[in-house]
This record gives structure tokens, sequence and C-alpha cells, in this order.
């Protein structure tokens, strides 16, 4: 991805002044990283080229500066929202304005806010990454000019920084053993892209419960939804192989807020009775799961302890003068509430 400027480019300078553009980077940001001769050295030149992305930046850092990047999967997704509370309550504290974005699983999209972002010359970014993002040579480009990343939720170890996350692998797993306590023996796990870390961690949850169980893992009782159920149809399609199959699942485990609610809806539409036909356990940060019929047995995440933690984090490696000896990747617990869609068989 090419960041945009109007006159000059961090390449321009770094070729003229011989010098790399990480370099280039770091000193148009004042970086503590770089030398006081190189900075006066860089941008010297970048003034005297009238390049627009460095007296902008010059201009926020000494003025009202102080803004923070967001890049979610969609401001209406509940967990998201309760994700964008819990990173305000750290903002709005330490005097940061937030610059929210929405890449609707886009990975796309997801560039384009990027590009917008750094153009902003904003100080951090908080991102969690689209379900279509397979590369993430774009967040690499950025983080390596020296702009601070902190991941959260959907994440990347390609990029050493710290990374705020939910037990996924533990979450999934008392999920699913809860069904399997209850008598169900044949369950399915409809969950978002293969890409993301989210959806290999929870499968591994899915999978660790069935093997310590004995029961034996079948491929086709687990559905990919390549847009992490943004688009209905792949939910739909998802129950449709489920319910044709000859000996079909009597349960289901959904991975995100989406899919749940998805999933929910469709099944009823198709008056599967819920939990005597399909039982059902999905993720919900959903305020009031107990408004649907039957109540719905969901996979809690602390989102908003998630959002305050990666906040905090962005503005410590913002306003530090040295990057930390170690990066920190903080799990954060699951809860399981059990409510009627997930209901035991009688005996």
């Amino acid at each position: 991805m090419k960041l945009k400027s109007e006159i000059l480019t961090l390449k321009d300078i770094a070729k003229a002044l011989k010098l790399s553009v990480a370099t280039v980077s770091k000193a148009v940001r004042d970086s503590h990283e770089i030398s006081d001769a190189t900075k006066k050295l860089v941008n010297d030149y970048a003034s005297e080229h009238h390049y627009r992305p460095n007296l902008m930046a010059q201009m926020l850092r000494h003025k009202n500066g102080r803004s923070i990047g967001v890049i979610i999967g969609a401001i209406p997704n509940s967990f998201f929202s309760d994700v964008l509370n819990g990173m305000e309550s750290i903002t709005y504290q330490k005097d940061y304005h937030i610059i929210i974005t929405q890449s609707l699983e886009s990975v796309e999209r997801e560039q384009k806010n990027l590009e917008h972002l750094t153009w902003r010359a904003v100080d951090g970014l908080l991102v969690s990454l689209s379900a279509e993002t397979t590369s993430v040579d774009h967040f690499k480009e950025v983080h390596e000019s020296g702009i601070p990343i902190v991941f959260y939720d959907r994440v990347t170890d390609e990029i050493k920084t710290h990374q705020i996350v939910s037990d996924n692998i533990g979450g999934t797993y008392q999920g699913t053993m809860h069904l399997i306590k209850n008598g169900y023996t044949r369950i399915a796990h409809i969950t978002s892209s293969k890409e993301l870390s989210i959806t290999k961690e929870r499968l591994l949850g899915y999978e660790k419960a069935l093997k310590e169980q004995g029961i034996p893992i079948n491929p086709d009782y687990i559905k990919y939804c390549k847009h992490g159920g943004k688009e209905i149809g792949e939910i739909e399609t998802a129950i449709d192989d489920l319910l044709k199959m000859k000996q079909r699942p009597d349960a289901i485990i959904t991975a995100s807020d989406r899919i749940t609610i998805g999933a929910l809806a469709i099944l009823k539409k198709k008056k599967i009775s819920i939990p005597k036909q399909m039982a059902m356990v999905g993720y919900s940060n959903f305020h009031s799961p107990e408004i649907f019929n039957p109540e719905l047995t969901t996979i809690s995440q602390a989102a908003f302890e998630m959002g305050r933690a990666a906040a905090e984090l962005l503005i410590k490696l913002i306003e530090s003068k040295r990057q930390p000896a170690k990066f920190e990747k903080r799990v954060l617990p699951m809860e399981l509430v059990v409510r009627e869609s997930s209901k035991g068989r009688k005996t």
C-alpha cells in the first residue's frame, strides 16, 4: 500500500538523502530512535520541498493532535460497540481523540481506512483485522514507519507489538463441553473466515472438547463463513448443508456475534425447534439474550475490558521514549452463561 502525499514521498526523501525509508519516516515523526542530526537533515529537506504529511504531522503534534485511529469490523456489532466504549473510557481520560473506521470485513476497505488514518497523521492505531485479510503487509509498512499499533481480538503474530485477545480456545471448549455433558454428541461448528486468529483458536477449543470425550471430529460439521456472517446467505448455506446431512447435527456452536444471531433467526424461520431438534450455544455480547425464545446460551467476551486494555497499552507506546523490552499478549477470560437453548435431553 502506498501512502498519499501531495508533492513528495518518503521514498523520494530517502533516495535523495541515501537513507532507508524507515529512518526517514521515524525522523519526521520525531522518534527517539533517530539522532538529532539525522532528524534535522530529514526535516530540513522535507520542509524545503514542501512535504505535506510532515507539515501536517508537526502541526498536529504541537497543537491539537493526540489522535488514535481505530479499525473495527462493524459498529452495529454489539461486541465491537462494547470494545469502543472501553477504548473511549481511556482515551477520554488521557485527552486523546479517536477516529473510528469500519472494515465491514473487507480487506480493500481496511487498506483504504489505514491510508486515510495515516494521512490524518494519527499518533497510533488500534486494529482488529478484517475477515478477508490474508496479508498484513499494509500494516507492516505503517508499523515500520514508526506509527505504533496494538492489535485486539483478531490479531497477527507477523508484527511485533502488543495484543489483546480473548481466551478463544477456552471459550469454545467450555461451550462444547457443556453441550456434550447435556447429551449432545453430533455438534456442528459454524465459524468465520479460515484466516482469522479467532477462527483458528475457537476451532481448536471445539476439537479439544470432542477429542477429550472420544467423539470423532466430522469435517462436514465444520462450516466457514468467509465474510464472518456479514452476508446472511453464507450462514443460511451453512445451516442448509447441515440440515441436509443424513446424520444431521443435534447441536450447533457458533463462533461470533453476527453468526450466532443470524443462525438463530434462520433456524426459527425453518421451524427447527430449539433445543428439542437443535441445541445451540453461541458467542454473543448481545446485552439481552434472554429476550430470545428460547433464551440463548452464550459465550460472552470481556469486550469493554479488551478495548480499555488495548487503548492503555497503545497510549503507553505513544508516550514512551523507548520501546518496551517485551511486548505483551494479554488473554482475557470468557464467560459461559447457560440458558434454555442448550437445555439437556431427557433420559
